[in-house]
């Protein structure tokens, strides 16, 4: 697993006269997207954490840069014009930490290059192609076991004159190395002042021809790729090359399916590819920290990885719920549960199955609770937990945590909240809202796949159930939290291929911020509610005690009106719907989670549109 990428944009682009005098070349644009910000959505995309940005010439366009993409940091080389790319490898060189890509800022290149060189078994590998033509090529030369031992412009001196065309290997302008590959390209350009100008590709070269550390090169003969240098390589691959890289890229597009239903939600393309990956033992030390990064990444989401922590399963939220509730309620101590709705009555029906000594309080499903009244209910000194659903899915209902938790905590109460579905959506900081347990999965708003559930703890509380007697084998807190504590790894089989999405998924959501997220989630969500006004729908919930993640819409009073034909007619056209979960009043639900983007829900809408208009209702 690649963590961290360099790319080089130190240099002036000179060639390019007047374009590059005052805006560095990375940032030429195509299709509206600059070079290299093309370059850095593919790098996230494949997985990277980290992206360190050497700069030089006009370094403040990779600062704007920086401040939209968290991941990230630049670096600048202070004596860019005197040096070549190694003289900017070499000032990003402290902050890399282990295996990473290294990219020049001026390319277009098909994705496939970073897969390739990602699952190449060879530690350090330069990418090269067949022959371009391009006019600016540098040849590389290997020798039998395909190790690199020359690089060059001249391609007689290269590869030698009677070498023929089908042998070519040109620098692409991509490798995979290592720390230690770096360290030894860092001690021959320190050896020798003369060797300030010289490009890492000829370090490269001469590391690996001097048996210092091996590099082997990968050529791939009909890679598509171009480098912009100059005017004339620019048109060159707008007219040869980016239509190539478009139709390869498209060809591993999956179909969009758009899913309006609450969970599992729509995934990018990226998560779901995360997947495919090279199989790996899940005792293996490697995974294990795949599985702690995890953990973390998704404690940093909503509380101070210093005061809590995360716990994982193999399961669905309901497990991750079940894990919270059979271990979070003291042995000799009464439960609270809130009942407004599906799944706080879900809460009270597992608590139940338990056998552990509960309450219900039960709530109208789409107005706010009375708390007064439950206050009076926790002042009463009967309980020990307090279970809440934060966003109850039945019907969009937010309920008030930042009054109810505080409240529970001030009676003495644990506070276990059922987060399914709106962790990761919505900013929220477990210890000002005073919670101290909140489950919650991998396939709502994190936005992976289903099969992934977890309880973020604050840590003191989990402590203390290290004694308790266990409820449930499998789903135990204390026992989980403790075992990874002394192992790194989870007591039973982990579901492997989803934590690699989690992971991509985790990525993604540092990229674009909760914050931000819930502010897309918002526009769609307007969408929708102007829509439906506009229709002469009406919702359950009034809109100032909706989440903005999911709709309950009453259905229409007509008998033309049919749930499954709507289902049927939306999903046709890539839209999937769900119908309401309240037994006495009639509804369907819209949720707008996951992967969804305003202009989906402009289509949507248009779509329902079209169906209602088909029953006679608008």
């Amino acid at each position: 697993m690649i963590r961290q990428a360099v790319i080089l944009a130190g240099g002036l682009g000179s060639r390019f006269g007047g374009r590059t005098k005052e805006m560095p070349k990375g940032f030429i644009e195509i299709d509206g997207v600059p070079l290299v910000e093309r370059s850095v959505r593919k790098l996230i995309a494949a997985g990277v954490e980290e992206i360190i940005i050497g700069t030089g010439h006009c370094a403040s366009y990779y600062e704007e840069l920086a401040s939209r993409y968290p991941c990230i940091r630049t670096v600048r080389n202070g004596d860019y014009a005197a040096t070549s790319s190694m003289g900017t490898l070499a000032v990003c060189a402290p902050l890399v930490t282990g295996d990473f890509f290294l990219l020049e800022s001026d390319l277009i290149y098909d994705a496939a290059g970073l897969f390739v060189l990602a699952n190449d078994e060879r530690q350090n590998v330069i990418l090269a192609s067949g022959a371009t033509e391009s006019g600016d090529e540098v040849y590389l030369a290997s020798d039998g076991d395909g190790r690199l031992c020359a690089a060059g412009k001249d391609r007689d001196a290269v590869l030698g004159p009677a070498a023929a065309p089908s042998l070519t290997a040109e620098l692409v302008g991509i490798s995979k190395l290592s720390r230690a590959a770096l360290d030894k390209m860092l001690a021959y350009y320190a050896s020798d002042p003369s060797l300030q100008k010289i490009d890492y590709e000829n370090v490269l070269a001469h590391i690996s021809a001097a048996g210092e550390i091996p590099v082997c090169v990968r050529r791939i003969q009909y890679y598509a790729w171009a480098e912009m240098d100059d005017e004339a390589m620019l048109e060159r691959a707008l007219r040869q090359v980016w239509p190539r890289i478009q139709e390869n890229e498209s060809l591993h597009a999956v179909r969009r399916e758009v899913l309006l239903n609450p969970g599992p939600s729509t995934t990018s393309d990226s998560v779901k590819y995360a997947q495919v990956c090279s199989d790996i033992c899940p005792r293996e030390a490697e995974f294990g920290t795949l599985m702690g990064w995890c953990a973390d990444e998704l404690t940093r989401l909503v509380a101070d990885p210093g005061d809590y922590t995360t716990v994982l399963f193999g399961c669905s939220g309901t497990g991750a719920d079940e894990a919270m509730l059979a271990s979070c309620v003291p042995p000799d101590g009464r439960l609270l549960v809130v009942d407004n709705g599906s799944y706080g009555a879900r809460l009270a029906k597992i608590a139940s199955v338990y056998g552990i000594a509960m309450d219900v309080f039960k709530g109208s499903t789409y107005e706010p609770l009375d708390l007064a009244a439950l206050e009076e209910k926790m002042k009463s000194g009967k309980y020990a937990s307090l279970a809440i659903v934060y966003h109850e899915t039945t019907t969009g209902l937010l309920n008030p945590l930042e009054v109810i938790c505080p409240l529970a905590k001030k009676y003495g109460l644990i506070t276990l909240v059922d987060a399914v579905s709106a962790y990761a959506g919505m900013p929220m900081d477990l210890d000002k809202l005073g919670i101290d347990f909140a489950s919650a999965t991998s396939n709502k708003h994190i936005q992976g796949m289903a099969g992934i559930g977890f309880v973020v703890c604050r840590k003191s509380e989990l402590e203390k159930q290290k004694d308790w007697p266990m409820r449930s084998y499998y789903l135990n807190l204390y026992d989980q939290y403790y075992y990874f504590l002394e192992t790194g790894q989870t007591r039973f089989t982990p579901p492997v291929q989803t934590f690699y999405a989690l992971r991509q998924a985790i990525l993604e959501t540092r990229q674009e911020t909760v914050a931000r997220r819930f502010e897309r989630y918002s526009e769609c969500w307007k969408i929708l509610v102007a829509a439906i006004k506009e229709m002469g729908l009406k919702m359950l919930v009034k809109e100032e005690f909706q989440s903005h993640f999911i709709t309950a819409i009453l259905v229409p009073e007509t008998p033309r009106y049919s749930f499954c034909e709507m289902h049927d007619y939306a999903r046709a056209r890539g839209f999937t719907i769900y119908p309401g979960k309240l037994g006495n009043i009639d509804t369907f639900r819209i949720a707008n989670m996951g992967d969804i983007r305003p202009s989906e829900m402009e289509r949507f809408v248009g779509i329902l549109r079209e169906y209602m208009h088909s029953i006679g209702v608008c």
